[in-house]
């Protein structure tokens, strides 16, 4: 699913192709942050298909169900910032995989026990091209470590 797809021996048009493909994938994983962090859930409208499905720490059908999940986590947020980096994406036509590491620092002043929580991880997404460009079909979020007051994201 991962690994290396390097752009030597490519002709001059396959890899131009290549590298705005990788553009704008790694723009939906930027999209996505800046959805987030400004809670302009349209947005996230290009970044999903309908049908998307996600594992974000919970199982999602939809892209309605993925949606409500972030609303329901970051709307009671004072705050949060969602960084990615370290894109990795193999194309293969019309689908192709993306892995990025994430750290998310979500704030919250009234939670008890402190206002800060930090995920870190990254997102293992499969992509679609489609009419409107390039959108995730799949999103996984694997959390690799956390650090501060988990009840930041308690409701």
């Amino acid at each position: 699913m991962f690994g290396p797809q390097a752009i030597e021996g490519l002709s001059p048009e396959e890899t131009m192709q290549m590298l705005v493909d990788r553009a704008a994938i790694v723009d939906i994983t930027h999209r996505y942050c800046w959805a987030l962090d400004t809670k302009d859930w349209p947005v996230l409208d290009t970044v999903f298909t309908v049908d998307a499905n996600a594992d974000l720490t919970v199982d999602l059908v939809g892209r309605e169900q993925i949606l409500q999940r972030i609303k329901n986590a970051l709307t009671p947020m004072d705050d949060t910032q969602h960084m990615v980096s370290n894109h990795q994406i193999v194309l293969n036509g019309d689908s192709a995989t993306c892995r990025c590491y994430l750290q998310a620092q979500h704030v919250r002043k009234a939670a008890h026990g402190g206002p800060n929580f930090i995920i870190a991880g990254r997102y293992e997404d499969q992509l679609q091209r489609t009419s409107e460009g390039w959108r995730i079909v799949f999103r996984r979020l694997v959390v690799m470590w956390t650090e501060g007051n988990p009840a930041v994201g308690r409701n």
